[in-house]
């Protein structure tokens, strides 16, 4: 059988057992019994294929958006992802990654330990908290990762970080962007329009832009966000680094203070953020990336699960506006 497959929801058990056994990472007798999704993955696909011994995780990336195939995106993104568990390994948090159990880089396929019942943290959006002891261990796993020293002939990740770029820079600022805001809640739309004719706070979203593309000296996750951590039982796991690069720790900071503060409507979450992040760090760059972070997740198309009134958003869109432009 080829080391290249190609794996979704309807692939035959038989399949699997066969070129995971060709693989080498099953064991003999072991054999594949079901097949299911695992998560809302937006990027990959994410399968949890079963056996008759235990339960794994395969993920493969396709040249394109999983959940919008109709957005281009480089396949080698998980070769990427791989670099980045191989250039942590040595950082002490293992016990907050899964365990690569395979990767076969010509399929852009990896096989990760299953890590059960853990669920994604994206339910902070609706418990609108999140505890001290959850946070401490977010910003002490990030300051690891950020620690690392970036490996020679790291990925630059150019391709997919252009593609985030237009989606966190670019897309949600231009006036007319075919996000029709009012289909997600109705009003939206007036709200954005203020945040698209204001020039001075796009220069300041397009200068943050050119910093995001710039080569960095900081390894970054690059997406640090509830939907890449994952609670299970005491633990919490960090998934999903493809967008990582090596960048500028302020870019992490504020995408988790935005995504925090956006969960909890608490504004103060960024200075606690800032002042348990004991590494060198520019705060008002920190705060005009989650300003933007803020600014895009509300008005542009990767939308949240974020159920808020419109005068809750208002209120998020006002206090990213400040954030952006240091105002008090």
């Amino acid at each position: 059988m080829d080391r290249v497959i190609t794996i979704d929801l309807h692939t035959e058990p038989e399949i699997l057992t066969q070129y995971l056994e060709k693989m080498g990472w099953t064991n003999v007798g072991e054999l594949v019994t079901a097949v299911s999704k695992a998560g809302e993955g937006n990027m990959n696909v994410v399968l949890r294929v079963q056996t008759n011994t235990r339960s794994l995780i395969l993920k493969q990336s396709r040249p394109y958006v999983q959940k919008y195939p109709q957005i281009p995106a480089p396949a080698d993104r998980i070769h990427t992802e791989m670099a980045f568990y191989r250039a942590v390994q040595e950082s002490g948090i293992d016990a907050h990654l899964p365990k690569i159990l395979g990767f076969e880089p010509a399929a852009y396929l990896m096989l990760l330990e299953d890590l059960g019942q853990a669920e994604d943290m994206t339910a902070l959006y609706q418990k609108r908290n999140i505890a001290a002891g959850q946070l401490k261990t977010l910003l002490s796993v990030l300051m690891q990762i950020h620690k690392t020293s970036v490996p020679e002939n790291f990925p630059q990740n150019l391709e997919l970080r252009q593609l985030n770029h237009q989606h966190i820079f670019v897309l949600p600022f231009l006036e007319d962007n075919g996000f029709d805001l009012d289909s997600i809640q109705p009003g939206l739309q007036e709200l954005a329009t203020p945040i698209k004719e204001d020039d001075a706070l796009k220069q300041i979203i397009s200068q943050l832009g050119e910093i995001y593309l710039a080569a960095g000296t900081v390894l970054l996750h690059g997406d640090y966000y509830p939907g890449s951590w994952l609670q299970a039982d005491d633990n919490i796991y960090v998934i999903d680094p493809e967008f990582c690069f090596a960048g500028f720790a302020e870019f992490d900071l504020g995408v988790m203070a935005a995504h925090l503060i956006m969960a909890t409507q608490d504004p103060t979450l960024l200075d606690q953020i800032l002042e348990g992040y004991t590494l060198p760090k520019d705060s008002n760059l920190a705060r005009q990336v989650a300003g933007t972070e803020i600014l895009r997740r509300i008005i542009g198309l990767a939308q949240l699960p974020l159920e808020r009134s419109l005068e809750e958003k208002a209120s998020l869109l006002e206090l990213a506006q400040k954030f952006i432009h240091h105002d008090n």
